[in-house]
């Protein structure tokens, strides 16, 4: 199994690029945010690899980070999410991006990768649920010590800002940072404090 190739670039076309690793050209697809940090041919890169073995084909996959791949290997455990579905969802999203999603519940976010739409994000964000604390950064986005608030008014607080145009894992950091810090904090308090630090 291929963990990692370093070599010349050669190529870089839609979603792939080709790596020459000492005259053996490999193909490696990644998503466009790891391609936006390929070198321009011919200099040198080095990308984290997972490979997929199929009846069929060996495919290789490309990471510039161990976070990305770690979440390709997670996304691809959900029934419907393929290498290339996985690689939409890291294109259109990072993977902070994707942690904060799968907390606040946001599927807006996932439909936004092509090939992801509502009833496949809804799966996602069910079967991920549980699991995302273990992923780089999943302790960090875990629910804040201290919030005393009922969920009633995070839940109503987080509908009220989406209707005013705000991504819920835009709002959600924010909101759970405004109760910690603010016990007892009514709804209306709640969404002009989100209101003044999302405007800024």
């Amino acid at each position: 199994m291929i963990g990692q190739l370093t070599g010349l670039v050669g190529q870089i076309e839609g979603e792939r690029c080709i790596v020459d690793v000492n005259g053996v050209g490999y193909v490696v697809s990644a998503s466009t945010r790891t391609l936006g940090t390929v070198p321009h041919p011919p200099e040198v890169a080095r990308l984290l690899i997972e490979t997929v073995v199929r009846e069929d084909a060996i495919l290789l996959y490309g990471f510039g980070t161990a976070d990305e791949r770690e979440w390709f290997r997670l996304l691809t455990t959900v029934q419907g999410v393929g290498a290339k579905v996985a690689l939409a969802i890291l294109s259109a999203n990072s993977p902070g991006e994707i942690l904060l999603a799968i907390n606040a519940g946001d599927r807006g976010s996932l439909t936004r990768a092509a090939g992801v739409g509502p009833r496949l994000a809804d799966r996602i964000l069910s079967e991920l649920r549980n699991k995302v604390a273990k992923m780089p950064g999943g302790g960090a986005a875990a629910p804040m010590p201290g919030i005393v608030t009922g969920p009633s008014v995070e839940n109503d607080a987080l509908l009220a800002l989406a209707g005013l145009g705000f991504r819920r894992a835009e709002a959600w950091p924010v909101l759970s940072r405004v109760l910690a810090e603010n016990e007892n904090a009514s709804l209306d308090l709640a969404i002009r404090l989100c209101l003044k630090e999302l405007a800024r």
